[in-house]
């Protein structure tokens, strides 16, 4: 299927206040805690890169100005790094640096949940399909995650989400969606529902926080109703978007690995996933953690 607009933006919604990382979080915002020697939200933006996308819209809050000057050259540094040679650390800087006019920042203002974070995004994406990461959660795999969300909404049209199976006493705990082939890497939705009750979800495929929408989520985005928890939920659009049948929903089996940096067991194993991963680091790492084991 051709279609006439590709996916150019992704939004990132990073306002949140990160309560479950206390003390560590009192000035410093969640997404910039490190895996490794990155921030996380370098991890989320460096996966939305390798797709394609060209601009990035970070929907923020109070205190999340340091996401800002992160996404932006530090002069003083830059000139240090140079005057004492270090090229490479300088090089890494650059390359991972946004092109000037490719970050937009909005404020959220009030933690009114995920959908009205995207909602106020609207204005920067405007009428065009975009790309949606959760910074939270880490996709490690052979390919970015949002590469092959791009790639099924090139074939499929419509909207795409990314999604990976759970145990099945877990399904309660999270986003669910029932669709038409459980085991083929791309399908249709048929279903989706916020933390079923036990023994109530039509599968055991859980959203996992990347996303491919269509502008038509906007508008009922707009209504402001308050869903679970008193928050403006992107599922609940979701869900009044696929009733209609011009704007299908496909999932994306991701068979990698997904790690909820915010969980503090989530983020401890990102980091020694990603570390053992690092040619520079990953042997002396598995090492070092066969001695403390």
């Amino acid at each position: 299927m051709t279609r006439s607009k590709r996916i150019r933006k992704a939004v990132f919604p990073v306002a949140g206040l990160g309560t479950r990382f206390l003390p560590a979080t009192k000035a410093i915002p969640k997404e910039m805690l490190t895996v490794v020697d990155r921030p996380v939200i370098q991890h989320v933006v460096n996966e939305a890169r390798e797709a394609g996308i060209e601009h990035f819209v970070f929907v923020t809050g109070r205190g999340k100005a340091c996401i800002e000057d992160h996404f932006d050259h530090q002069v003083e540094l830059e000139a240090t790094l140079s005057a004492k040679k270090k090229t490479r650390e300088l090089d890494e800087l650059l390359a991972e640096l946004p092109e000037a006019g490719r970050t937009s920042f909005t404020r959220q203002q009030a933690p009114r949940g995920l959908g009205h974070a995207v909602w106020c995004a609207r204005d920067i994406v405007g009428d065009e399909p975009f790309a949606l990461l959760l910074p939270d959660m880490l996709h490690h795999g052979a390919r970015p995650c949002l590469a092959e969300l791009i790639e099924a909404y090139e074939r499929t049209g419509g909207n795409v989400i990314a999604v990976s199976p759970v145990p099945e006493d877990q399904t309660h705990q999270y986003g669910i969606v029932g669709v038409e082939d459980t085991a083929a890497k791309v399908s249709r939705i048929t279903s989706m529902v916020e933390k079923p009750p036990k023994g109530t979800a039509p599968s055991n495929l859980h959203v996992t926080g990347r996303y491919v929408l269509e502008p038509e989520i906007f508008p009922l985005l707009a209504k402001q109703e308050a869903g679970a928890g008193g928050e403006i939920q992107l599922t609940d659009a979701m869900i009044a978007l696929s009733r209609e049948s011009r704007h299908p929903f496909h999932a994306v089996r991701f068979d990698g690995t997904i790690y909820d940096c915010g969980s503090k067991i989530g983020f401890l194993l990102a980091n020694v996933a990603y570390g053992l991963a690092r040619d520079d680091l990953g042997p002396q790492l598995r090492a070092a953690l066969k001695d403390l084991i």
